[in-house]
Formats: C-alpha cells, structure tokens, sequence
C-alpha cells in the first residue's frame, strides 16, 4: 500500500505534500525534524491521506496535488477543515 498525504504546518499554516509506504512512521521523521524540507516549520499535522495499491498511481497523484489544479482542488475538499 502507498500513500499519499497532506501535512499542515502548525508553525506557518503552509501545507506539504508527500508520498510513503508508512504513513505512521513518515509523519514521526517529519516531526522529528529528519525530513529536509519541512525540518523548520514543525509540528506538523496529517490533514489528509489517500491510499493506492499501485505505488505508480500514488506518485501521479502526489505530482497531480502539487500543481495548481490539484492545490484547488485540496482547498475545495478541506474547505470546511481551512474555514474553521
């Protein structure tokens, strides 16, 4: 199983988009400063998750999710947890 995820920033309220085979453990490396690209903006929170079968499918969608298209797309499906 591979997934997709979305993580928010408590620091700067930014989002980070990723994709792993454990979900429990990557958000445990991002919290612990271990990732580079989001070492400075912890803690972060999962806001959202995806689950794919193929790890080939997860990776399109993690790249669909960091255009454009897909970040309004994030905002229109979380627009009730960004509006609260």
């Amino acid at each position: 199983m591979q997934y997709v995820y979305i993580l928010q920033s408590k620091k700067d309220l930014d989002l980070y988009i990723g994709c792993t085979g454990d979900i429990k453990s990557r958000l445990i490396l991002h919290n612990k400063k271990k990732v580079e690209s989001t070492k400075s903006r912890t803690p972060l929170i999962l806001i959202h998750y995806e689950a794919y079968l193929d790890p080939e499918d997860a990776f399109m969608r993690e790249k669909y999710l960091k255009t454009q298209w897909g970040r309004k797309f994030i905002n229109k499906n979380l627009s009730n947890f960004f509006n609260r």
